[in-house]
């Protein structure tokens, strides 16, 4: 269409988008006007007047044809002329900036690789640079996860693992600050995966009026192909956990195949599950479930075998690091009478080595009995009055305790512990709790995830015998994962005896995820909620309004043998505790490194009470794959309370402990560990395709123009007269357009074979 475009108006569409059309007018004005009325008077008085056979209507029709001609004719003698401001020659400079990362070495459909375009387009004797050196003077950049200046594009290697086009963008107009720049020449697939906003690259670039022009290079779409998109796992569980995660898996050409997903730990195989693929293009949803059993930072691998004729082989693996932790996790459980669901919760977890449950259990007004306490002190008092006090704990069980027995800041307290402390927080049922304690209205009730009807302050709540069953949801969660080697989860749940509840809790709040629900056995059979959870501020909280899961145990039809209870008290309070932060919380900027690329390193310190502390001393040991220690201060960032941050370069290859240390007043406050894996990546070969609508993003932004390897040869040309930097103002004559002649013609032409068949002539 642009070609067409060009041969009907002489100049390409680019060039009248910046140009502007003026009248040279070489004939005095007053001529112009004069001769144009004459012949306009003689043309209209001519055709217009009574002659022979012709109607009104073949006069008018004449009349408007022979004006026309007589227009375009006018128009021409006006001498219509494009005026550009155009680059001067050899006064400017253009940054060429060539992509070095491993995707440019894939092939396209026929085998041409990204790098085969640099090494001929873009060499000393290459066309697109030979006809840009002709107006330019050429700076030559290459970049992946850092950019610098190179002298020959066939020195490049395409081995870079990551592709920052944000700091690359910014290197070159830095470098270029000192002459007059007319733009950026960016070449490449589109990837930008160097983790920065390359919205904020732009700014300085659309200042300056920088234009950049990118030439996307490979195919839009690399078919056939199988990719692991993205995996979803914690940064870090305890020992013995259930990890429940959701691997998202994309591809294109193998529609309504089944692959194998396979999980592995140091070459040892977690979990092996087939995944039925969908259509092209739209990514499926697996949910695999491996239990944590080694402890330490593991390398955990997601892996699918290679399908045949795949044309990227790199992206089927995806290898994550999680701490599995062997440490003991404290939770407070405080029960408003004896019942047996105490007795039993405990006997559940008592073989857990990595959860200690310390009961306060009230046994009469103001008197109560403490399990499991770590010293005599604890708890003496009863519930926890201070933050300091209740904020030890990472998790919070409230069992049938009435609101009323709670002072106002202790009820503050406890949503505090949620959202501010990030604890978690697991309400039981019972005669008094959740609406029938009382807790309708109060701080606590903003925590929970279920909705409370309003109690009717009538007689005992009467008590519902229910069914459970796990929801959609619940089937991947794992506090309900219940099921052996030997039976379905389908089968648990079914098998296990009703349970009941005094607490009519029969829906969910926005944002709230039920796990388990029960079907009331009697008339009229009603749903209600038995497990539900929500995320609440920095933490998150359940509610489980039944009072007798210890049926699931001492029920006559469960098997003395039969482990289900205990299984999900002890998934339960890990799924409490699970990633809980302490004072100390170490987080680096990213999990994996290439050598020598730069990790910023970031902690957030709180206090006992969990205030943000911006006068501590905070050190951070970093500890190399063979072992060797050095230290780096922490500075506070002031930009945000409580958050200390440095960067490091590491060098050696493999497995970095970054171990987070911070001290107030010669007491120590907390400790965190980060880790870090130092090797070459492969992030280049995930989303691998041409990014076109990213590249023409980044063109528009600025000014510029968007190419590909087929149209790059306009290049040159466009960068003449859209480009900034040393200009000057340059005429074009349009009054020789093809498009005019042929409308000269065409009106002539029109005239004589409109006479012809009305048989005028």
């Amino acid at each position: 269409m642009e070609s067409i475009f060009e041969f009907l108006f002489k100049y390409r569409p680019v060039l009248f988008q910046e140009g502007d059309i003026a009248l040279r007018n070489p004939w005095p004005t007053l001529v112009l006007v004069v001769g144009g009325l004459t012949a306009a008077a003689i043309v209209v008085l001519g055709y217009l007047q009574p002659r022979g056979r012709a109607t009104v209507f073949d006069r008018v029709v004449m009349t408007a044809l022979r004006t026309g001609a007589l227009t375009v004719a006018m128009f021409c003698l006006l001498q219509p002329t494009l005026v550009l401001r155009s680059v001067v020659p050899q006064r400017n400079f253009v940054g060429v900036l060539i992509d070095d990362s491993k995707s440019m070495s894939l092939s396209r459909r026929g085998g041409e690789q990204g790098s085969a375009f640099v090494t001929e387009r873009l060499s000393a004797d290459g066309g697109l640079v030979e006809e840009l050196s002709e107006r330019f003077t050429i700076r030559m950049f290459s970049f992946s996860s850092t950019a610098g200046r190179v002298d020959d594009p066939a020195t490049l290697t395409f081995a870079g693992t990551r592709t920052d086009l944000a700091g690359a963008l910014d290197h070159v107009r830095e470098d270029l600050s000192a002459v007059p720049l007319s733009g950026i020449v960016v070449v490449t697939d589109g990837a930008d995966n160097g983790g920065r906003v390359l919205s904020e690259s732009l700014v300085p670039l659309q200042a300056a009026s920088i234009p950049v022009f990118t030439v996307g290079l490979g195919d839009e779409a690399l078919v056939p192909d199988v990719q692991l998109d993205r995996v979803q796992v914690p940064a870090s569980v305890l020992l013995g956990s259930a990890v429940m995660v959701d691997v998202v898996v994309a591809q294109r050409g193998y529609e309504g195949r089944s692959v194998t997903l396979e999980v592995e730990d140091d070459g040892r195989i977690l979990a092996r599950q087939d995944v039925e693929l969908g259509k092209d293009g739209e990514p499926v949803v697996a949910r695999v479930r491996f239990t944590a059993d080694r402890v330490g930072p593991r390398r955990i691998s997601f892996r699918i075998p290679i399908s045949e004729g795949e044309r990227v082989v790199g992206n089927n693996r995806r290898q994550i690091t999680m701490e599995v932790r062997r440490t003991r996790e404290k939770i407070l459980y405080f029960e408003g009478e004896p019942r047996f669901e105490v007795k039993f919760l405990r006997r559940a977890v008592q073989a857990d080595d990595n959860v200690q449950v310390v009961v306060l259990q009230r046994t009469a007004p103001d008197k109560f009995l403490r399990l499991d306490v770590d010293d005599a002190d604890e708890l003496a008092g009863g519930f926890p009055r201070s933050r300091e006090e209740l904020f030890r704990y990472r998790g919070l069980i409230i069992g049938s305790v009435e609101a009323g027995f709670f002072t106002h800041d202790q009820l503050t307290m406890i949503q505090d512990f949620v959202s501010q402390r990030g604890g978690g927080l697991l309400t039981l049922g019972g005669r008094n709790a959740f609406a029938e304690g009382g807790y309708v209205g109060t701080p606590v009730a903003d925590v929970l995830p279920i909705v409370m009807d309003k109690s009717d302050d009538g007689p005992s709540p009467r008590a519902i015998a229910l069914s459970v069953a796990p929801t959609p949801a619940g089937t991947f969660h794992p506090a309900t994962q219940l099921a052996g080697s030997e039976e379905s989860l389908e089968q648990v749940w079914e098998r296990l005896p009703p349970v009941t509840t005094l607490n009519n809790v029969t829906a969910v709040k926005p944002g709230a995820t039920a796990l388990l629900t029960g079907r009331s056995t009697g008339e009229p059979a009603t749903e209600h909620v038995v497990l539900a959870w929500q995320r609440f501020g920095r933490g998150k909280a359940f509610s489980l309004p039944i009072q007798d899961s210890w049926l699931w145990q001492m029920h006559a039809d469960v098997p003395l043998e039969d482990q289900s209870h205990e299984r999900f008290w002890q998934q339960l309070l890990r799924g409490l505790v699970d990633g809980v932060p302490d004072p100390v919380a170490v987080t680096l900027d990213r999990e994996r490194s290439d050598p020598g690329e730069v990790v910023r390193v970031t902690a957030l310190v709180h206090d006992s009470t969990y205030i943000e502390l911006n006068d501590a001393s905070v050190v951070a040991k970093l500890i190399s794959p063979v072992g060797e220690e050095r230290q780096m201060p922490l500075q506070w960032t002031v930009e945000e309370d409580g958050s200390y941050a440095g960067s490091f370069v590491p060098a050696q290859e493999g497995t970095w402990q970054v171990a987070v240390t911070a001290v107030r007043d010669g007491a120590e406050i907390g400790a965190d560990n980060g880790w870090l894996r130092v090797e070459p990546g492969d992030d280049e070969f995930f989303d691998a395709g041409r990014h076109s609508a990213l590249l023409e993003r980044l063109a528009e932004a600025t000014g510029g123009r968007a190419y590909t390897s087929d149209n790059v040869g306009d290049l040159p040309e466009d960068l003449q007269f859209t480009g900034g930097g040393v200009t000057m103002i340059e005429e074009r004559d349009l009054w020789d357009m093809p498009v005019l002649f042929f409308l000269m013609v065409g009106l002539i032409g029109g005239e004589w074979a409109f006479r012809r068949q009305r048989g005028l002539v």
